[in-house]
């Protein structure tokens, strides 16, 4: 008798598995149905997304280090990876010496400025002193022509007056070409100093250059995120621009769904949307709608009839509230799936389902 038995209890512990079986699935199936919904209240599925940002190296080189592994949590100002600076350092030497030549050089050009007015001023006395000497040469001739006619004065004495003369007023000439080559020398040197002052300031913008880059060699997160995934490795070469980490903004997540074009011309910007992911399906997470497309997805080619264009459907967005996400960081994830119950209409009621709102 106790062998007959054993088979109907056997029965019956399946049958009633069966039964749980069956009423979670109603219940699911009645959650996700949207037909069972109140009227102003759609429903679509979709998953969680976060806006990525992609940590790249801005120049090609050696990773030398990567601070933040996979998963962790990091704020704005976080250094992430530290890329091999060794030749940055080493240019950065280079410019510096270059910048002390190209500072000695402008002392140089300046001692030569000093030198070159110094040589002006002696040119212009020179001119002057050669200017009164053809004056006096000048005035003498003058009176030895007068006398001459009166021969109280020789005629050698004449010619050796007019040869005076001339020598002095070549004197004059020679002294006048020297300033002028003087004055010529103060504009070269200043040229140069110019010259040198440039060198300066292209030797310091090379300082600059390369001290950016080194700075541009330490990544750092440019606001609060997770750390999704590694691309590259310590110790990998990348190209510029490439990819190293990729970090997810936590602080923007949201619910990307699609709905019909019956539905989503009543969808407000700012409507309130509740989900359920299927992870935890007790909680409701609330949420808005911050994005409708303006233009449809799965468009036909020709779109004829009204059954038609009841396929053409538009990509909403519903972002949950930060202030929520930073209460429950730690159990953000993105690509977890779940359904999106959104209120066409402010006045609908919410299901019985959807009143235990994630606080």
């Amino acid at each position: 008798m106790v062998s007959m038995k054993k088979p109907k209890t056997k029965y019956i512990l399946l049958g009633g598995l069966v039964l749980v079986v069956a009423i979670a699935a109603t219940v699911a199936w009645d959650r996700m149905n949207a037909s069972t919904l109140p009227e102003g209240i759609a429903a679509a599925n979709g998953r969680i997304e976060a806006t990525e940002i992609d940590i790249s190296a801005l120049t090609g080189g050696r990773i030398a280090e990567i601070s933040a592994a996979e998963g962790d949590f990091v704020t704005a100002g976080d250094t992430l990876v530290q890329m091999d600076i060794v030749q940055l350092n080493a240019q950065k030497r280079e410019a510096e010496a270059q910048l002390r030549r190209a500072e000695i050089g402008v002392k140089t050009a300046e001692a030569l400025v000093t030198q070159a007015e110094a040589q002006e001023r002696a040119a212009a006395a020179a001119v002057d002193q050669a200017e009164a000497a053809a004056d006096a040469a000048a005035q003498k001739l003058a009176r030895s022509e007068r006398l001459v006619t009166s021969n109280t004065v020789s005629q050698q004495v004449l010619d050796d007056d007019r040869a005076r003369d001339r020598q002095m007023k070549a004197g004059l000439a020679s002294a006048e070409a020297s300033r002028a080559a003087a004055v010529a020398g103060v504009s070269s040197a200043q040229a140069q100093v110019v010259d040198a002052e440039a060198a300066v300031d292209a030797a310091r913008a090379a300082i600059d250059s390369i001290t950016a880059s080194i700075n541009d060699a330490t990544l750092i997160a440019p606001r609060d995120g997770r750390i999704q995934y590694r691309v590259a490795q310590e110790g990998e070469i990348v190209a510029s621009g490439g990819r190293i980490l990729s970090l997810v903004d936590l602080g923007d997540v949201y619910m990307t769904v699609f709905l019909p074009t019956s539905q989503a011309g009543r969808v407000q910007l700012g409507s309130e949307v509740r989900l359920l992911m299927d992870a935890v399906p007790q909680y409701a997470i609330p949420a808005t709608v911050s994005y409708v497309a303006d233009v449809a997805q799965f468009t036909p080619k020709t779109v004829e009839t009204a059954d038609e264009r009841e396929k053409l459907m538009f990509r909403v967005r519903a972002r949950i509230d930060p202030d929520l996400l930073t209460r429950y960081l730690e159990y953000v994830k993105t690509g977890l799936p779940g359904m999106a119950y959104i209120r066409l209409d402010p006045e609908a009621e919410w299901p019985a389902f959807l009143s235990d709102v994630a606080q």
